[in-house]
């Protein structure tokens, strides 16, 4: 017996919830398959807290951190949760973008300062800063772990499928849709679907692997890097610190690589740092979970330096994946009956329920996506 369906989601992480969420506003009838379980740790959606950094210059970027800062609060008051903590964040350091960005947030209504490093130093004691500092007021930490349900919950309430530990074994692609074998707990079922939005994060292109049809072949994606990254939360020693979010730009020989080095306090965890993706090309079927002892001795040695106000001997390793693009941009596309998101490049959450409305606009044929986030780009 096969299954027919309006629109399948394949990936229940960050976006493909969006999509969910984002479709069911509109009425359409959307299922949405999840090859773990609820909250799992295995890919990129998860844990306490996300930057919402608005540090971006490029038309499109800007463009869609106006209308995410509109949908988180939508968001937030739809299902009665806060999912943002308005904290500002704070850039700093060496990057030549930083006026660019001053001006085009200040254009699109959001808003952006320079401060000088001693005035930062006092307002926020628990990081060092002796450069340019760029402050934004709007931005903050959206927390995922509320957000991946609230999004599924919303969308179930308006009649979409949710549907957990059900793994996409078989993906054919037709000129009137797509069919999909699912292997779950209760056996295997074939469905088909008038489209398939794929959202799988570090694993699409293995799915995008499985497709098969005369039109899969057709299906040309930037090459997708999946790396294992390793930031820690360091345990906070100056309990009379406020902590912005931060992104600091040391310079291009920091520590023998150049990467911008990325934190936020996470309630009840400490401050978390990471490095932005530098982590060993893993598959991520088969990681170990563990932090390169070369990386996390740069990271501790990074928080001695430039976070006074946290103990660089006394923190907790963590480990997720980021899904990167050559060119870090987005995939955002149609090839037939496939939208694809992916590539979010470890700064693609504060973005999510814009995400979620650019694939419910794909799916739905209502206007395409910017042209940057073109698969055949």
């Amino acid at each position: 017996m096969t299954t027919v369906l309006d629109t399948v989601v394949i990936g229940g992480g960050a976006m493909g919830s969006a999509a969910a969420w984002a479709l069911s506003r509109r009425g359409r009838e959307v299922t949405l398959v999840e090859q773990f379980g609820p909250a799992h740790k295995i890919g990129a959606s998860h844990g306490a807290t996300r930057n919402l950094n608005p540090g971006y210059h490029q038309p499109e970027y800007v463009a869609m951190l106006a209308e995410g800062l509109a949908l988180w609060e939508e968001l937030e008051q739809e299902s009665g949760e806060q999912l943002l903590a308005r904290t500002g964040i704070v850039n700093h350091g060496v990057n030549p973008h930083f006026a660019e960005v001053a001006a085009a947030l200040t254009s699109a209504g959001i808003r952006a300062e320079f401060l000088d490093p001693a005035e930062a130093g006092e307002r926020w004691r628990g990081i060092r800063f002796d450069q340019q500092v760029l402050h934004m007021p709007d931005g903050g930490q959206l927390n995922p772990e509320a957000a991946l349900p609230a999004f599924q919950r919303l969308a179930a309430a308006r009649g979409a499928g949710i549907r957990h530990h059900t793994k996409v074994v078989g993906f054919e692609m037709h000129d009137d849709g797509v069919r999909l074998t699912l292997e779950s707990a209760a056996g295997t079922e074939v469905v088909t679907a008038a489209q398939a939005v794929v959202t799988a994060g570090g694993w699409t292109e293995k799915l995008l692997g499985r497709a098969r049809g005369k039109d899969a072949g057709e299906i040309r994606i930037p090459q997708l890097t999946v790396t294992q990254e390793q930031p820690a939360h360091f345990r906070i020693t100056d309990t009379g610190a406020v902590w912005p979010g931060f992104n600091h730009y040391p310079g291009p020989d920091y520590q023998g690589w150049y990467s911008p080095v990325y934190g936020m306090q996470t309630p009840g965890e400490g401050v978390k740092a990471g490095w932005h993706g530098v982590g060993p090309v893993v598959d991520p079927d088969h990681r170990d979970f563990l932090p390169e002892p070369a990386q996390l001795a740069a990271l501790q040695d990074y928080a001695r330096q430039w976070l006074p106000g946290v103990d660089a001997d006394s923190f907790e390793a963590i480990s997720c994946t980021y899904t990167t693009t050559p060119d870090e941009d987005f995939i955002l596309d149609r090839v037939g009956p496939v939208v694809i998101g992916a590539g979010f490049s470890g700064h693609g959450f504060k973005f999510t329920p814009v995400i979620g409305r650019i694939l419910a606009d794909l799916a739905t044929g209502t206007r395409p996506a910017p042209e940057i986030f073109r698969a055949s780009r």
